[in-house]
């Protein structure tokens, strides 16, 4: 028996979140088209000391929707595991504010880069509030040319919910782009909405709410790209089963 793929959901689980209801279903439809089994474990961030070893049986990283955090700190420790270790990382909605947030301070060495909703007063703010509200909206995107992103979904543009009132400040968007990131998602007003890092096997992180796809019985790409990469990174007795699923992605 193929042992089952596990992945922390980083995050303070709430069953009322309309993204914590869709993330193991996206996770099992994926799974089910895959051929692997997927074991999600909802890891509060409250229980996150920082400590290695607490991430290193997983084999993906989800930073989920939800914030702040109960510990912004446990969640930024997750996001730098990931990034640092090669596991495959997905972050939606705050996952995506954080994990620009861990890059800017840890990589390009802003270490008082912050969320205006967490620290309004700080000097450097990556993540500041939207203009406009996209709590509950939806919103046509135009993908990269190429990218983890453009070949889960295989079309240059898409639709995607939201349920978020911060994203990010465009005055640190060189910074990050010109550092490892690359665009993978913008509005067709040009606001950044999905990166990838291009120096990482599979890390992804959206403002979007693809997981959403699941409560209608749908397939996210980008969930089922992310199952993939665990598979792809696991031992042969946990992956045996993904060659299939591979074919259908390329």
């Amino acid at each position: 028996m193929f042992q089952p793929l596990h992945v922390a959901l980083v995050g303070d689980y709430n069953p009322s979140v309309i993204a914590h209801q869709a993330i193991p279903d996206a996770l099992r439809l994926a799974a089910l088209a895959g051929g692997v089994a997927v074991e999600p474990v909802w890891t509060h961030t409250s229980s996150i000391t920082g400590r290695d070893e607490e991430f290193a049986e997983f084999d993906g990283i989800w930073c989920v929707p939800a914030g702040p955090y109960a510990n912004d700190a446990g969640a930024l420790a997750a996001i730098r595991f990931a990034r640092e270790n090669s596991v495959p990382f997905l972050g939606t909605c705050a996952g995506f504010q954080y994990a620009l947030i861990e890059y800017v301070r840890n990589v390009c060495g802003i270490q008082m880069a912050d969320h205006q909703e967490t620290a309004p007063d700080a000097a450097q703010l990556v993540i500041t509030r939207l203009a406009c509200s996209l709590v509950e909206q939806t919103e046509e995107l135009l993908l990269a040319p190429s990218g983890i992103v453009r070949r889960a979904y295989g079309v240059e543009r898409i639709t995607e919910g939201y349920h978020c009132n911060f994203g990010v400040n465009p005055e640190f968007e060189p910074l990050f782009l010109e550092n490892g990131f690359q665009t993978a998602a913008r509005d067709l007003a040009g606001n950044l909405r999905g990166v990838e890092l291009t120096t990482h096997p599979f890390f992804v992180a959206t403002l979007f709410q693809h997981e959403r796809h699941a409560l209608r019985g749908e397939h996210s790409p980008i969930v089922n790209a992310f199952v993939l990469a665990m598979a792809s990174r696991a031992p042969a007795s946990t992956s045996a089963s993904h060659n299939t699923f591979t074919k259908s992605l390329l």
